[in-house]
């Protein structure tokens, strides 16, 4: 490890798990960029899974499978999950993503921004951490809930944040980049 290493901020990889189109992830997500993105204490890589080709068919058990990404999830030292809710749960495409991979979740930490109509996809975020917890990942209690996004985009497709959405956002951040720093810690003492 390198002293440059050690001193580099956490870096968040922001998953956008929706591959719809038209989708309003990628407004979420890029929003939820630029407001990270004001903070010095965490680098930032946006990964699109509408833009990475992952088969359904083929992937090896257990996950550890080279794929477009692996490199990116690997070098993430926290995730920010923006995920909507498709019937009460979250989208085929990100569960297909998780499993792709299982090194590169263990001992991380992952946030959500989650949206949806009515629950603002809260019921998407309870199933996540279920499947996070296996592949030894640890989630934030912290968390952006967008109900009905799509009200809150301009005329150029950009979202609209307030107060309440930016408060949010601050607070899921301060919390995943104590959980980042601690358990980045953590694997280098004990890997």
């Amino acid at each position: 490890m390198t002293m440059q290493e050690d001193t580099a901020p956490p870096t968040v990889a922001v998953l956008v798990g929706s591959v719809r189109q038209p989708r309003v992830g990628r407004s979420i997500a890029d929003w939820f960029v630029a407001h990270a993105g004001r903070r010095a204490d965490l680098g930032l890589d946006l990964v699109d899974l509408a833009e990475v080709p992952l088969p359904f068919a083929d992937t090896p058990p257990g996950g550890n499978a080279a794929s477009p990404i692996s490199a990116r999830l690997a070098a993430a030292d926290a995730f920010v999950v923006v995920t909507p809710e498709y019937n009460h749960s979250f989208p085929a495409a990100l569960k297909n993503a998780i499993d792709w991979h299982y090194r590169e979740w263990a001992r991380k930490p992952v946030a959500f921004v989650s949206y949806g109509a009515g629950s603002g996809g809260i019921r998407a975020v309870e199933q996540l951490r279920l499947v996070f917890a296996e592949v030894q990942a640890a989630t934030t209690r912290s968390g952006v809930v967008l109900r009905a996004p799509w009200e809150r985009l301009d005329d150029t497709g950009r979202l609209v944040d307030d107060e309440p959405l930016r408060q949010a956002a601050d607070a899921t951040l301060s919390e995943l980049a104590w959980w980042a720093e601690a358990l980045r810690a953590a694997r280098r003492a004990r890997p």
